[in-house]
């Protein structure tokens, strides 16, 4: 299951999943693009390996990176609490 985290201006959605038996959390970002249809990468953490990088530019990566390093800690407890809107409710 996927969690929604987080919606930036430009509609790029940020999700993540449940925390794996393993410890990891899968984080999901996809851009939608008039050209290519869609944007995305996948950042594992708390290890911050990324995989499937497709469409962003060096410079968009850069801040993806810095989001979500900015952002882990948040993103690793919600995984816990079944997201976001789940620990807002609790």
């Amino acid at each position: 299951m996927m969690y929604p985290y987080m919606t930036l201006n430009d509609d790029t959605e940020i999700t993540h999943s449940e925390m794996k038996a393993d410890g990891k959390v899968k984080v999901y970002i996809e851009t939608p693009d008039l050209k290519d249809g869609f944007h995305n990468a996948t950042c594992w953490l708390p290890e911050y390996r990324w995989e499937d990088i497709n469409g962003y530019s060096e410079t968009e990566m850069a801040y993806f990176k810095k989001l979500i390093q900015d952002n882990a800690h948040l993103i690793i407890e919600f995984s816990q609490e079944g997201g976001v809107l789940n620990a807002a409710n609790s």
